[in-house]
């Protein structure tokens, strides 16, 4: 295992720890943990920056915020906007936006100045045309979009849909099943959006070992199997308000 990811940040939020004991012996208004290739996001009172394993400062430059290293890339945050940082310390692109996400899969999301969000590839540029109401990360291959309707469906990565399904709510995929509502409730939906069971909820959690745990419409929390059958009552329906 990697020695950053052994490290741990403090209580109090000021450095990071190693089995324990302080990592170096600078102090910082806030650290972020340590992600690859073992550089964690810092600020302290001249700004934002990033440090290495010895808090040593990763360059001279700073920012109003920083995030940590995701793919290689950071999110950064500077007058002009949010960009992403290299770890060599330049600039992925020139351009600026007002809000910057974090890669995964190859992709990351992104909110222009316009107010839509897109994503964006690896070398910076948006990966389709279309702009969304709202973006989110991808995971497993695809991402949720939220259109200017207001509803939702999941994209691939080259930004085609997945589907012809549309959901008031939308989640990312976990082991092939993603959260959904619709105007019923929540319920879970697979690759094709089609509903696992008949049954709707007032709220849903992923599937974990084939079981999830949910809240009915009338306020009882059970765990369901993936076909919607009640496993475990966890709570009868909450009484009516005095």
């Amino acid at each position: 295992m990697k020695p950053w990811s052994h490290t741990r940040v403090a209580p109090d939020r000021t450095h990071h720890l190693l089995d324990g004991k302080p990592l170096y012996d600078a102090r910082f208004t806030e650290v972020l943990s340590f992600h690859e290739p073992g550089l964690a996001a810092v600020r302290d009172a001249t700004g934002a920056f990033h440090i290495d394993l010895q808090g040593t400062a990763l360059s001279s430059r700073r920012f109003i915020r920083t995030f940590g290293f995701y793919e290689g890339l950071a999110a950064v945050v500077d007058a002009e906007g949010a960009f992403h940082l290299r770890m060599d310390g330049q600039e992925l692109t020139l351009g600026r936006h007002a809000w910057c996400g974090n890669f995964q899969d190859g992709r990351c999301p992104v909110r222009a100045k316009d107010g839509r969000y897109f994503h964006i590839h690896g070398q910076g540029g948006p990966v389709y045309d279309e702009r969304y109401a709202y973006a989110g990360d991808f995971r497993d291959g695809y991402a949720v979009v939220q259109e200017s309707s207001g509803l939702h469906l999941h994209i691939d990565k080259q930004g085609r849909p997945l589907n012809a399904r549309r959901f008031l709510d939308l989640d990312v995929f976990h082991k092939g099943l993603a959260r959904a509502r619709d105007a019923g409730g929540w319920h879970h939906v697979d690759a094709t959006g089609d509903a696992l069971y008949a049954r709707r909820f007032a709220f849903v959690e992923p599937f974990y070992n084939g079981q999830a745990r949910v809240e009915t419409l009338d306020g009882a929390l059970q765990v369901i199997d993936e076909q919607g059958v009640t496993i475990v009552e966890l709570r009868a329906r909450l009484p009516e308000p005095t």
